[in-house]
């Protein structure tokens, strides 16, 4: 019995959220597991109406479930950051979810945008450092609103969350059994310091994993190599910020933010799950947007359970779905099907 806290959120999150949780329900049928509810109204709404965005109370109520169902954040009438900071990253730093990983798969039925490049050349995943980096927030302004302003915010490395980001990621990659290749991502000749640690770090656990391939690539040249070579990268890791951006790169060369799902990962804690298209208020209580995103977040979510019948039936569902010939795009209102019609036949091929 798993104990699962759905966040529906902002904008068409209740609507993909919905979605997810119908196949769900289906997939708990046939690979034989039980779970339970627990819902939230934590998103623009209960902020505009009570002034709280994610009670420390309740924060500490999550850490005794099993994993969390996010749908999305974002309230156009919230300023710009208060969702974001009081609800995204203060689960992601209280709970420790210090793992943000972001699989890039094309699937069949999908197209890329790059020319010539099908299912076998995209399939890598990105494993991003989560609770460091510039989102912290350490920083501060002086003379704020004056010709002398000064704005600082500092890059927070240590060898501790380093570490565990690049072990685990060198875990992924032994798993994966794919082209046992791991690639770090970072500026090393210009962010000396910082990267200096990385790639420090990196050489030293790398010499535990004898069998894997030991990459190193500037950010630049990741994102060059991204479009140019994608079929080049098995995992790739990098610190909080290029790993925000390399990840949105990717869901487009992957077919776009309506294929695209998330996970912020504890391994020894609670994680948590979402798609990562955003909350498209204008797209708002239409039936148009595309749930697959949401979908493919609870295959996450049962592959970190370790359910994986669960989850390969989810992915099973969603390649069926694909290549039926009944989703004419991914993009919003241009499916051919309704959300709940999509969510309806993926959970027709569970």
């Amino acid at each position: 019995m798993y104990k699962i806290a759905v966040i529906p959120g902002d904008g068409v999150g209740p609507e993909v959220v919905a979605e997810g949780l119908k196949v769900l329900s289906a997939v708990a049928l046939r690979a034989n597991f039980k779970y339970e509810i627990v819902e939230y109204d934590f998103g623009g709404e209960r902020y505009l109406k009570t002034g709280e965005v994610l009670p420390d109370s309740v924060l500490e109520e999550l850490k005794g479930i099993d994993t969390i169902y996010l749908g999305a954040v974002g309230h156009p009438e919230v300023q710009t950051g208060i969702l974001e900071k009081g609800l995204l990253l203060k689960l992601r730093f209280g709970l420790d979810q210090y793992i943000n990983l972001r699989p890039v798969k094309l699937y069949p039925g999908v197209e890329s945008p790059l020319k010539d490049k099908g299912p076998e050349d995209i399939d890598f995943v990105v494993v991003r450092e989560n609770t460091e980096g510039l989102y912290l927030g350490v920083g501060g302004f002086t003379k704020k609103g004056t010709p002398d302003e000064v704005a600082v915010q500092e890059m927070i490395n240590t060898r501790k969350g380093v570490e565990r980001c690049i072990r685990y990621a060198f875990e992924l990659t032994k798993r994966r059994k794919k082209r046992m290749r791991l690639t770090l991502c970072d500026k090393a000749n210009v962010l000396t310091y910082a990267h200096d640690l990385w790639r420090r770090t990196f050489k030293e656990v790398g010499e535990e994993y004898p069998q894997i391939e030991k990459d190193y690539a500037l950010v630049d040249a990741v994102c060059m190599w991204m479009v140019k070579n994608p079929e080049y990268f098995d995992v790739i890791v990098t610190c909080n910020m290029f790993g925000d951006i390399i990840t949105d790169l990717g869901a487009i060369i992957q077919g776009g933010m309506g294929i695209a799902a998330g996970a912020n990962i504890n391994p020894k804690g609670v994680s948590m799950f979402e798609p990562i298209h955003g909350s498209a208020p204008k797209y708002t209580g239409k039936n148009v947007i595309n749930p697959l995103a949401a979908i493919a977040a609870v295959q996450m979510m049962l592959e970190v359970l370790g359910e994986e019948k669960g989850a390969q039936s989810i992915e099973r569902a969603i390649i069926k779905t694909l290549t039926s010939g009944k989703i004419k795009d991914l993009s919003a209102g241009k499916m051919g099907l309704s959300t709940k019609e999509a969510g309806d036949l993926v959970a027709s091929f569970v």
